[in-house]
């Protein structure tokens, strides 16, 4: 099984190439169309801003072979956020994967929530093969100061501030807003759902 990290401006690559060892796969990390077209899995991640990340895809026609890929693709926190149809961050159309999803800043006022959400939360009404032998409630981490929506395409919920998408599926694509290379159990857990989807 080949499996493929796309490498572009905004990834948090070492990371999840980590938790790929620990769980005995090799991965390629690579921006090249040829090779990520060619895997079986491919693995979308993400830390940073989203216009910055866009603006590299765009440049380098990531975009379109993105949206274009066949086999299960798994975008990973602002990963995610660029599979949705836009970002309220510095106003950014993404790639419109999760069509009519948007993506919102915490709005903290009045609250006693610091933003970004830093830390540990759990995920709940899972749904759908990436979460198989993954508990109600279980603990994943998180770090973020934007969210997606609830919708049609939630396939986990989780609540800070407010309840948001934890993560998200439409066809082979999936989403989830937290770090499963950082979440423990559950986080391997899903990084393995993943790879024998």
């Amino acid at each position: 099984m080949k499996t493929v990290i796309i490498k572009y401006n905004a990834g948090n690559i070492q990371s999840v190439l980590f938790a790929l060892e620990r769980i005995g796969v090799q991965a390629t990390v690579t921006d090249d169309p040829a090779l990520i077209r060619a895997a079986d899995k491919v693995i979308f991640p993400g830390v940073g801003e989203a216009s910055t990340a866009m603006h590299y895809l765009r440049g380098r026609e990531l975009d379109k072979l993105i949206i274009s890929l066949q086999q299960p693709v798994l975008g990973i926190c602002l990963g995610m956020q660029l599979l949705c149809a836009y970002s309220a961050e510095n106003n950014t159309h993404c790639l419109g994967v999760f069509n009519n999803v948007e993506v919102h800043r915490f709005r903290n006022e009045g609250t006693p929530f610091k933003v970004p959400q830093t830390g540990w939360n759990s995920i709940q009404q899972l749904k759908g093969p990436l979460f198989n032998q993954v508990d109600e409630q279980a603990f994943c981490y998180f770090v973020h100061s934007y969210y997606a929506e609830l919708n049609d395409c939630t396939v986990a919920c989780a609540d800070y501030i407010h309840p948001y998408s934890a993560a998200l599926q439409h066809n082979n694509f999936y989403g989830v807003q937290f770090h499963p290379e950082k979440s423990a159990t559950a986080g391997e857990q899903i990084l393995k759902n993943f790879l024998s989807l």
